[in-house]
């Protein structure tokens, strides 16, 4: 069997140096050393609450057993087979 060589990566080249940038030079430099604000009028979210933001969507509620009638299915068939 003939190897295509014109469809295998090239992956000989040397990554790209980093770029580092000095606080002098940041964009940011000017605010990069100042304290977190904390608001006076709203309390500060607890950690559970901002877990909660990071849940899952409730697009995917119910995927779960949809994955495992399909596997049941398939082991029926597997099963049989």
């Amino acid at each position: 069997m003939e190897t295509n060589t014109s469809q295998i990566a090239d992956y000989s080249h040397t990554p790209p140096a980093r770029i580092v940038v000095t606080p002098d030079e940041s964009p940011y430099a000017d605010i990069i050393r100042l304290p977190h604000p904390v608001s006076r009028t709203h309390p500060q979210m607890s950690l559970h609450g901002r877990a909660a933001q990071f849940a899952p969507f409730a697009a995917l509620t119910g995927y779960e057993s949809v994955i495992a009638e399909t596997a049941h299915r398939v082991q029926e068939i597997y099963d049989c087979g």
